[in-house]
Formats: structure tokens, C-alpha cells, sequence
């Protein structure tokens, strides 16, 4: 793969984000490589942990709004338009759904669609230094990917809305007490916790964990009645053509 590196570690798979001079920025490249993984481990049988990180300073800047979009032809088609558009609640989807536990690693900047991204998995462990930060809509966009259900089920309504809204950074300790993160630690602890989190999680009864994983996902599911996420890449669409987005975006560039 292009942009992740993927290593088999017994029974822990470890995924790295690997662009660290980008500060690792989720593409529609990288996207659709996560999809794959993440779906791709439940016919890997002797996967029974997934860990998640990022290479260089920061675990991921977020979404590459430089990136271009890759056409699949020439004249690319509202479908094909839209297909890309969900590409970002897809990923998160897989990751949601894995049928393995996931390990988020956590340090330096989380931001955007890497908060999405870590909120997915099912644990997330951080680095005193890491900075978690929702900017979408200061940019003049909503936040989309079906990140909002995600943060409420993991935060609550209340914090969900202020991250989402306000826009403000989120210090790892706060993130901790608002339940964006399990544990934070000094940062050179941070592999080791992540790697004895891992290590216990893949060691358990495999069916006893499979069972487990099964209740989690089905009462997510039903927490997800009339999820209306599928409107999520229309929203943004919508939103990455408005004037507020291009001035925002032009201010950052």
C-alpha cells in the first residue's frame, strides 16, 4: 500500500498512517486503504487485534482537502461523484464494524476526520501531548463521515456538541474525562500501554470475544435507528461549495 503500513504481529495486526512530512492526511487513497483493512481482517483469521497509530509527530492532521480526487474515467458521474463523497463514513463504518477489537494510539495532533477515525475504534489510547481538534465548522463545513452518532454514543450529547461547535482544542486530559480517550499517559509510555492493551485483548477467548463484539455492535446498531449518516457526503458536497468554505480554506492555505 501507498500511504499505510500494514505489519502482522502475531495476532495483533499494526496499522501506521505513514505520510509524517503530510502529518499523515487521510486522502480518498488512504480512505479506501483503510476500508479494505479493516474489512479484510474478518476472512483473516489469525488476526485477533487491531492497532491503529501514526508515523512522525502527530497520529493525523485529517482529511487531505489538497488531495484531488481520483477520477475513475474521464467524465466522472454524480454516482461516481457521490461514491467518492462517502468514502469518509465508509471508513469509519469499517473500522466501527471490525470484527476484531481496535486499538487507537494516540499523540500529537487529531484532527477532523483522525478524531472520526479514533472514535471509531474501540479503545483509544493518548499521549500526554495529544491535541484533539474538530475545526469543520469554523472551515464553513458540517462535520460529516457519520462522526456526530459516533461522538454522542462515545461522549454524550453534551460534550459531543461542544467539541462539534465550538470548535475549541481538547487537551488529552480532557479528553480523557469527556471519554475521547480510555487512558493517557507520558509519551514514552505510550507503546508500551498500547502494546499490553493489545496484547491482553488478543490473548482473550476467542468466543467469548467474538460474542462480546457481537452484543457491542448489535446495541450500536439499534442506538442507529433511522441513522441519517447516508446524507452525510451530500452534506458535504453541499458544504464544500459555499463561500464560507472557500474563505475559510483560502485563510489556512
Amino acid at each position: 500500500m501507498e500511504t499505510l503500513e500494514v505489519v502482522q504481529d502475531g495476532a495483533v495486526l499494526r496499522v501506521w498512517l505513514n505520510r509524517p512530512e503530510k502529518r499523515n492526511p487521510l486522502s480518498p487513497a488512504v480512505l479506501q486503504e483503510l476500508i479494505d483493512v479493516f474489512t479484510g481482517v474478518a476472512t483473516d483469521y489469525d488476526v485477533r487485534c487491531v492497532v491503529i497509530g501514526g508515523r512522525g509527530p502527530s497520529f493525523s492532521g485529517g482529511a487531505d482537502l489538497r488531495a484531488p480526487t481520483p477520477p475513475r474515467s474521464d467524465e466522472p458521474t454524480p454516482r461516481e461523484r457521490r461514491w467518492v463523497s462517502q468514502l469518509g463514513r465508509r471508513m469509519a463504518s469499517a473500522v466501527d464494524s471490525c470484527e476484531v477489537p481496535t486499538v487507537a494510539r494516540l499523540h500529537g495532533h487529531v484532527v477532523g476526520g483522525a478524531a472520526v477515525l479514533a472514535m471509531a475504534c474501540d479503545f483509544r489510547i493518548a499521549a500526554e501531548d495529544t491535541s484533539f481538534w474538530i475545526p469543520e465548522v469554523d472551515l464553513g463545513i458540517p462535520l460529516t463521515w457519520g462522526a456526530v452518532p459516533l461522538l454522542i454514543r462515545e461522549c454524550g450529547m453534551a460534550r459531543a456538541r461542544e467539541a462539534v461547535v465550538m470548535c475549541d482544542r481538547i487537551s488529552a486530559t480532557d479528553a480523557e474525562r469527556w471519554g475521547m480517550a480510555h487512558r493517557v499517559v507520558p509519551a514514552e509510555a505510550l507503546d508500551e500501554t498500547v502494546d499490553a492493551w493489545a496484547s491482553r485483548l488478543a490473548a482473550k477467548p476467542a468466543t467469548a470475544m467474538s460474542a462480546t463484539t457481537s452484543q457491542f455492535r448489535a446495541y450500536a446498531a439499534v442506538s442507529r435507528l433511522a441513522d441519517l449518516t447516508e446524507l452525510d457526503g451530500d452534506l458535504l458536497t453541499m458544504g464544500s461549495s459555499s463561500a464560507e468554505f472557500r474563505s475559510a480554506f483560502s485563510r489556512r492555505s
